[in-house]
């Protein structure tokens, strides 16, 4: 995986704020694949993922004036990506639940139609907690590297691996933020609601 020069972005970014275009189309250039390597994991859908990035880029350009430090764009614009894919993902499965609520309606009016059996997966049942919206929002409360692990893990079902070479970083920080992610996001939920998210 290549190395961005951080120096280098740093630069354009400041040309790209004093409204230097060609400035712009260099960032562009120099960490769309990164941001699509991530996007297409997190939403598995090579179109929707370069939906996302259009998204992405029209909001980094629109806000980049209010990037103080221009040394940290890569991780102000990882969160920006982060918070559309979210957004955008969000809005997607609550269309899908809408159209698995009529096919259950469905189902419950055409016995033949019913699934012969359900499966049963522990972990899915985990990532259905996403659902709940003070989960989400707690989840989102989290510092950003906790937030973004736990739901490529759980929300997303992505692997380990998969989550490393999305954050750029090892297998075993991937873990350790997980652990320290589910620590951190079960004490905010006690606090709101009480009761144990995870066993």
């Amino acid at each position: 995986m290549d190395e961005l020069d951080y120096n280098y972005l740093a630069e354009l970014v400041l040309k790209t704020q004093r409204g230097d275009s060609e400035a712009f189309a260099e960032l562009y250039t120099a960490t769309y694949q990164k941001q699509y390597r991530f996007t297409y994991r997190y939403a598995k859908d090579a179109y929707l993922a370069q939906d996302i990035l259009q998204d992405v880029y029209i909001l980094v350009l629109k806000n980049i004036n209010t990037l103080k430090n221009p040394r940290l764009f890569v991780s102000w614009l990882n969160q920006i990506t982060f918070r559309t894919c979210f957004d955008v993902c969000q809005k997607n499965s609550r269309h899908e639940e809408e159209l698995n609520h009529v096919t259950e309606m469905t189902q419950e009016k055409d016995p033949h139609l019913q699934p012969d059996s359900m499966t049963h997966n522990p972990e899915k049942q985990l990532m259905d907690h996403f659902d709940h919206p003070v989960l989400m929002a707690s989840v989102l409360e989290l510092p950003p590297q906790y937030a973004q692990a736990l739901i490529m893990r759980y929300f997303n079902d992505m692997s380990i691996d998969e989550i490393a070479d999305a954050m750029n970083c090892s297998h075993s920080t991937i873990k350790r933020r997980l652990v320290k992610g589910k620590k951190l996001l079960e004490k905010l939920l006690k606090n709101k609601m009480g009761g144990d998210w995870f066993e």
